[in-house]
């Protein structure tokens, strides 16, 4: 089988690499220039956009001496990624630009390529596992490795992209991983994570949407609508957030304070107490599922943010739009977020947070 093995910079897409080549396909590495302007992007080892990085993916390749290219997919990431980004923070709603970047980039606009240049698949370093089932259908499952499973950004594909991806490490650990790089003599073997959002060039999103932006100024007020303070942008909060509100003036139970609402059109931003962001009900939109649709009522488990708990829950599909009836509640689920569905490890499908219920508060 021909596989493109979609090359980061990191171990874990370099180990995934040398996996597809143990297995005996035959590998391309490809690593993807995100930004005509890399430097822009993240630097050294915090992110996956750096000219740093795309060294570190060309000297992996080398060391397992398949062939590598460098696809321009910097169009197609700022508009459907960062762009992306940007409209839903102005709207009011918290975005996941990995899962979106998984859904629109690697498993889209990659695939799309790599099918019509000629290969059979893509392969990531992403910790999940495919299954076959019976009836031919491809089950995506958690990784054996819960600490480090994404099963969560991946929750968008769909059944057809499924078949055309490999993710090699679904079987292992991390620390397995490493070992593996370090006896293969790739020289990732020890490079750390990526974290945060690898177009942000600092990690401070309030400053980065601000000079994107500009001022937009609000108020933020509390549950009553006294007005605490003003602010430069409601695109600077996101809901559960308690760091950064400089309130000066305390509650009156002397209590921590946390992001409860946004409304971006007036600006104003509503805090209150922290037993005010449990929710209990959330309707969804845009569905992707990874199999056949369910109908009807499924008991499952839902997933709410990346490396989230898991929340026992009731789904309800009709005519395409989702209702979840959370039996554990969750705190701070915000508009924009993800929920990706399970059913014990099978991940069902995924669909976007529109709205959410609160637990009536005595």
């Amino acid at each position: 089988m021909r596989v493109v093995a979609a090359m980061s910079g990191g171990v874990d897409s370099a180990v995934a690499a040398a996996r597809a080549v143990d297995a005996g396909h035959d590998v391309t590495g490809v690593h993807l220039a995100l930004s005509r302007n890399p430097r822009s992007y993240r630097s050294g080892a915090r992110g996956c956009c750096s000219i740093e990085d795309a060294g570190d993916a060309r000297r992996a390749a080398d060391a397992l001496g398949i062939p590598f290219y460098v696809w321009d997919m910097s169009e197609e990431f700022a508009d459907h990624v960062v762009d992306d980004f940007i409209a839903e923070y102005t709207a009011g709603r918290t975005p996941n630009p990995c899962l979106r970047c998984n859904e629109k980039i690697k498993f889209a606009a990659v695939l799309d390529r790599a099918l019509a240049l000629g290969f059979d698949a893509v392969a990531t370093g992403h910790y999940a596992q495919l299954r076959t089932s019976t009836d031919g259908t491809i089950e995506m499952h958690r990784a054996i490795d819960h600490g480090k499973d994404q099963s969560y950004v991946l929750g968008v594909l769909t059944q057809e992209q499924l078949a055309h991806s490999l993710f090699p490490l679904g079987d292992t650990t991390k620390d397995v991983v490493r070992v593996e790089a370090a006896a293969r003599g790739i020289q990732v073997a020890q490079k750390p994570d990526s974290h945060d959002i690898c177009f942000i060039p600092d990690g401070d999103n309030a400053g980065w949407l601000s000079e994107k932006l500009g001022p937009r100024p609000g108020t933020i007020v509390d549950e009553d609508g006294a007005v605490l303070r003003e602010h430069d942008g409601a695109y600077a909060f996101t809901i559960g957030q308690r760091r950064g509100l400089r309130l000066g003036v305390p509650a009156d139970d002397g209590k921590p304070r946390f992001v409860l609402d946004i409304e971006p059109v007036s600006g104003t931003v509503t805090v209150g107490s922290r037993e005010a962001l449990l929710v209990d009900a959330l309707e969804c939109v845009k569905p992707l599922w990874c199999g056949t649709p369910p109908t009807g009522t499924l008991d499952c488990t839902v997933q709410l943010r990346a490396h989230g708990d898991e929340h026992r829950a009731r789904l309800g599909v009709v005519d395409g739009r989702v209702s979840v009836e959370l039996l554990d509640p969750a705190s701070g689920i915000a508009p924009g977020q993800a929920c990706v569905v399970y059913d014990g490890t099978r991940v069902v499908g995924s669909a976007t947070i529109a709205s959410t219920a609160r637990v009536a508060v005595p």
